[in-house]
């Protein structure tokens, strides 16, 4: 009987340059993740550095060029499964082809298992300036970002445009060009003491909160938080139950998204949508299909009306 087990696919995405080939190359080398796999490697962008077939076959991986997204089709995708009989499947993506193509045409038994998306930080800025939307959509979709050929200056920058708020719950690495590998995470500075009994939240620092709580919510589980928020109840929040949030804009006016987590209350019945309130509430970690997976859940002990702050939008750095 044939495999039908799903084989995994792994997706390299980012602009020419970015440094995808030579991240693929060195995964390919590590024996923790290369063990006897058979592996389709789909090259759909051919950039300066080029793959040695001769290493690539020491590795069994099969090089397959992508000529265009005229070939992102089912059957010609599952032609290539058929013909490989892959284990699993890695695709150097081109970072100016849409993603959802090639999502919408991943055979039956191709399982996405990681978006990793890379950039080149010496470029980050002009790329942002000239194809902003483009750029969100890499690092917003990935799971994994990494950042390459980073300086102190650069990195000095990333940290002040608080990449984490495109995208909270991915890793976020910066290298240096030594080789040298950075936790984005750890690294971060919080305008706001996580240690204190209330931790207050200024209604300026709320973008930085919410995404720090995102991506890492067991820093906060049993904590106590103020914070300023607008009220927003709906068919899909719970009864005894809000949303307290902010409109924030992450990369530009058309990107501005309600970030808000769900807050259990008594008296929600009561309060009504676009109300600004100050919120006083411990936090616990759970796991809901809002978050999909776990996320800090605010249980409120104080909920009372307040005036709207200064600036109703929050920003990230």
């Amino acid at each position: 009987m044939a495999n039908r087990q799903p084989i995994p696919v792994y997706v390299f995405t980012g602009f020419l340059e970015s440094g995808k080939t030579q991240f693929i190359k060195e995964i390919l080398a590590d024996p923790n993740f290369t063990e006897n796999e058979r592996t389709a490697l789909l090259m759909c962008e051919e950039g300066i550095e080029e793959y040695d077939e001769r290493e690539l076959l020491h590795y069994g991986t099969a090089l397959v060029p992508v000529e265009s997204t005229a070939d992102l089709t089912p059957n010609k995708l599952k032609r290539i499964e058929q013909k490989f009989d892959p284990d699993r499947i890695l695709i150097e993506y081109n970072g100016m082809w849409k993603l959802d193509d090639l999502m919408a045409a991943m055979p039956a038994r191709w399982e996405l298992y990681q978006i990793v998306t890379t950039v080149n930080a010496a470029t980050f800025e002009l790329y942002s300036n000239n194809m902003g939307p483009m750029m969100f959509e890499h690092i917003t979709t990935a799971d994994l970002v990494v950042f390459n050929r980073c300086t102190d200056a650069l990195k000095d920058m990333l940290y002040k445009k608080n990449i984490r708020a495109m995208n909270p719950r991915a890793t976020i690495y910066l290298d240096d060009v030594d080789g040298n590998s950075e936790d984005y995470a750890r690294n971060m500075p919080l305008p706001f003491d996580v240690g204190a009994d209330v931790i207050d939240i200024a209604p300026a620092d709320y973008g930085l909160w919410y995404v720090d709580a995102m991506g890492n919510p067991g820093k906060y589980d049993g904590k106590t938080v103020r914070f300023l928020a607008q009220v927003y109840v709906g068919r899909e929040v719970p009864d005894g139950s809000f949303v307290p949030g902010r409109f924030g804009m992450v990369c530009c006016a058309e990107d501005i998204s309600f970030l808000g987590f769900l807050c259990r209350w008594p008296g929600a019945k009561d309060l009504k949508v676009r109300d600004w309130v100050r919120v006083t509430a411990s936090i616990t970690v759970e796991t809901l299909p809002q978050y999909r997976g776990e996320g800090p859940v605010l249980h409120a002990s104080e909920v009372i009306p307040t005036e709207k702050p200064e600036e109703e939008v929050v920003y990230f750095n």
